[in-house]
């Protein structure tokens, strides 16, 4: 069988067996038993996690938190959304590996499914190199790995490429009905913000709201501080410029989180695959004749249940990159 390597084992995790095991069960455990807004864990009707890919050190309790919504005992299938940060993809591609290793213990790529996917014509098929440089989709195989270890699945990996709105939910609308399986849990791989120099991405919002779209180059100074009247950090608006991102996740509409992508810019890594989710839990909605109102699509829950930064940024000196953590659950499925 065809083996795509845990090409990133050794350097953005762990690759000695015992020990990551040990601090993914550390992770998941120190996230308890309930999400800071009271839903119980694992998450009744879920459907979808969204969840960083930045190196464990910085990431990997922040991946937690999702995948603590979880209950392996329902699923037979994991789909795995991941940008690409390497290639540049106008669409979507497949992987061509039957079996992707971690260093926990192989997963088995869905080959049927995959098929399915390529005889629709929308998706490239992803280069044994390109499948192996991608850390997007790789960050999450160790977790999942872990979650389901005995309650073994099958993956369909999926590199998500430069879409725009338009193609955001052509993919949405044919990932739908795999997103409506109860058999199929959906991950979607994101970091937020990357915020600094080296992300050629400096944005800043003071209390009165006035943004500064390129905050590096005011004044000319290398560790430059904004004045604010109100002492407001660059940290902070980090902060406020994600929490808004979140919001509009959470409320589910896939336009004015699309909007707000282009009126603020946010470097959020994962945001064509965030788009396609949106898209996709739209396209059900649509199709049952549901209304979004709450923070739900109409059908579905979209929750944020954790946030963080890798670092306080004091001045345009410092960079930072945001790690948020979300689950979609199926609304009728919620007990009351």
């Amino acid at each position: 069988m065809s083996a795509r390597d845990a090409s990133h084992a050794g350097s953005w995790y762990s690759s000695n067996k015992k020990e990551l095991d040990r601090q993914l069960t550390g992770w998941l455990t120190k996230v308890g038993s309930e999400t800071a807004q009271g839903d119980a864990l694992p998450i009744d009707g879920l459907r979808a996690i969204i969840a960083p890919h930045a190196g464990y050190s910085y990431s990997g309790p922040a991946a937690g938190f999702a995948y603590k919504c979880i209950n392996p005992d329902l699923f037979k299938r994991v789909f795995i959304l991941g940008p690409s940060h390497h290639i540049y993809l106008a669409g979507c591609a497949l992987s061509k590996c039957e079996r992707y290793e971690t260093p926990l213990g192989d997963l088995i790529v869905d080959q049927i499914t995959t098929e399915e996917l390529a005889q629709t014509g929308k998706f490239d098929q992803m280069s044994q190199e390109t499948d192996e440089d991608e850390h997007s989709l790789e960050m999450h195989l160790p977790y999942i790995y872990k979650v389901f270890e005995k309650n073994p699945i099958e993956i369909v990996p999926i590199l998500v490429g430069a879409l725009n709105e338009t193609t955001e939910r052509s993919y949405g609308k044919l990932l739908a009905p795999y997103l409506n399986d109860s058999e199929n849990l959906f991950v979607i791989s994101s970091d937020f913000c990357h915020w600094g120099t080296r992300f050629d991405y400096t944005y800043y919002r003071d209390e009165q709201g006035t943004v500064t779209q390129s905050l590096a180059r005011s004044g000319g100074k290398k560790n430059y501080q904004p004045p604010s009247a109100q002492g407001r950090k660059i940290f902070e608006s980090i902060r406020d410029l994600d929490h808004e991102g979140m919001e509009k996740i959470e409320q589910g509409d896939h336009g004015a989180y699309c909007r707000y992508l282009s009126q603020t810019k946010n470097t959020i890594c994962g945001r064509h695959p965030i788009g396609v989710l949106m898209a996709a839990l739209q396209e059900l909605d649509a199709s049952k004749g549901r209304q979004g109102e709450n923070g739900r699509t109409g059908h579905h829950r979209i929750q944020f249940v954790h946030y963080s930064q890798s670092s306080e940024v004091l001045t345009t000196s410092d960079s930072s990159v945001s790690y948020a953590s979300a689950f979609v659950q199926r609304g009728t499925e919620r007990k009351h």
